[in-house]
Order: structure tokens, then sequence, then C-alpha cells
């Protein structure tokens, strides 16, 4: 194994209990599954989250399934850590070029590559079992999402804009809501589907901006290094897109004033990112990212309530 001193990668949250009271011998598995860094599965969960309210607008019902919500929160956690383990295994020789990532458990040595796997293993056994509490379509629909999962971390290396694919996976929680409850999908899933695809290729955009002089040294491909002196236009571009898609997601749903209420703070919060960024200021950059929990709950809680509302009269 390897000596690197026992430190926190780079865009960990400072203090987190992994770092502070977690075992040293469960540490690196924890890092592995970005437990310290819990913004990911904040990003996963929060378009699964987004999709259960809707659906329960769509069909009249007084806020979304708590069980549901409880089972999405399980999901996002375990399956965002299986995704990182996954893509820590296939990026290992690209990280330890990375000044953020090099400290990451793999290419500092302190997990080897088969233990990485089996860690995979029963992170994924766990999102299956979570999976299996829904209805068949919803089952067969979550199934489908391992297809963008399993290429993504190749991407960088051949598409200008690997972010594309990041949003197919990252984004496929607003189908799952929706079918979770409703047993089908339909028209308003699609285009929450699509705006948060484009939600997810914005906010990974500000994240990618800490990186474009390692990723040019390392030959890693990345939306903020395609966009290069566009980046502010391009992620603008996509947080418009955004809001439009998932303003016709809550037309077709029957959202009402409450619900549209919380897409213009949405909106508002999303402006905000963009005027806010700056390409030169990587530190900014990751504050920003991380934002975007807040951003995704103020959406939540307009579609809840918007839900609750409609439902009770």
């Amino acid at each position: 194994m390897s000596l690197t001193p026992d430190r926190p990668v780079a865009d960990a949250v400072t203090g987190h209990w992994v770092d502070r009271h977690a075992p040293e011998a469960v540490r690196p598995y924890l890092r592995l599954a970005r437990i310290e860094r819990p913004i990911g599965w904040w990003l996963l969960l929060l378009p699964c989250w987004w999709s259960a309210a809707l659906a329960a607008i769509a069909a009249g019902q007084p806020g979304p399934s708590l069980w549901h919500l409880a089972l999405f929160l399980i999901g996002a956690v375990a399956m965002r850590g299986a995704g990182s383990t996954y893509n820590d295994i296939a990026d290992r020789d690209l990280d330890a070029r990375v000044e953020r990532t090099r400290l990451r458990p793999l290419p500092s040595g302190r997990i080897r590559v088969r233990h990485a796997l089996i860690f995979l293993v029963l992170q994924a056994l766990v999102g299956l079992a979570v999976l299996l509490q829904f209805n068949r379509t919803a089952i067969l629909v979550g199934l489908a999402s391992l297809a963008p999962v399993a290429i993504y971390p190749f991407m960088k290396r051949v598409m200008p804009v690997p972010q594309v694919v990041l949003g197919l996976a990252f984004a496929w929680g607003a189908l799952m809501g929706w079918v979770a409850l409703l047993g089908r999908l339909d028209a308003p899933a699609y285009w929450l589907y699509a705006g948060t695809i484009a939600w997810v290729i914005g906010y990974d955009t500000i994240y990618a901006v800490q990186d474009i002089e390692d990723d040019e040294i390392a030959g890693i491909k990345s939306s903020a290094r395609f966009f290069g002196a566009w980046v502010r236009l391009a992620v603008a571009g996509c947080f418009l897109a955004c809001v439009l898609c998932i303003g016709l997601a809550l037309s077709g749903a029957g959202a009402g004033p409450i619900g549209l209420s919380g897409l213009a703070l949405f909106a508002g919060h999303l402006a905000w990112q963009v005027w806010r960024l700056d390409p030169r200021d990587g530190a900014e950059a990751l504050r920003l990212f991380r934002s975007n929990r807040d951003t995704g709950l103020i959406l939540f809680c307009g579609l809840t309530l918007d839900a609750i509302w409609q439902g009770l009269m």
C-alpha cells in the first residue's frame, strides 16, 4: 500500500465526520464512495424527488409518497457510491495525473483494485434491493440507467463534452419518481428528464472549471475546456434550456401557481450562479457547484407544496 499521507482530497467537505471519526481502515472505502462529499448523492437524489412530487401533482395526491422518497434517498447514496467506485477504477491512471484527484484511494494506493471491485458489488446490491421495492416497469426503467453509467468514465477520453453522458445518467431519477407512482412514462416525465440533463451539464461544467489546466495536461476532455472563453454563456444556455423544459413538464402535469413559483425561484438561483461564475476562480466554482443542492431543494419544495395544496383542495 502507498505511504501517501492520509489527507482529505481537494474537494471534500472540510471537517467531515469521515475524516475526523471514521476508523482508519474504513476511511478509504468511505472516501471511495464519496461519503465525505455528499453533494454527489444530493444531485442524484433531487431529480428523483422532483419526479415523485410532479407525479403526485399529476395524480392528484396530497404530496409525494414518503416511502418512495425514503427509498430514493437510500438508493441515491448507494448508487452514487457504486458509480463513484466504478468511475475511480476506470480512471485511476488519469486521476493520478490530476492535482485534485491524485489523493483518491485508488491512485494513492490506499485501496487495491480487487478490493474496490468487491466494494462496488456490495453497493450495487444495496441499490438493487431498493429498486426491487418498486413496480415492474420502474425496475426495468431503473436497470436501463446502467447503460450511461457504464460508458461515462470512458467518454472523457473521446467526447469533447462528456458531461452529456453524465447528464443522461445523473438525470435518470427524473423518470423514476414518475414511473414508480404511475407505472408508466408520460410526456411530463420526459420533459423533466430533458431539463435535468441540461441542469447536469450546466452544473458539471461549473465543476470542471476547477480542473481546466490539469485536464489539458492529462488529456482529459471536459465541457469547460471545450467552451473555453464562452463557458459562462454555455452554462447560461444549459440553465435556460433546463428551466424551459422543466416548465413544460410542470405545465403538462398540471402544476399550479405554487409549483410555478418554485420554478421561478429555481431559475433565479441558476441565474445567480451564472452571474457569480468566474472561469479563473476554481474555489468559487466549487462553491457554486455545491449550491445546486439548494437550487434543487427550492424546486422540490415548490412542487411538494403544490401537490399538497392541490391534493387537499
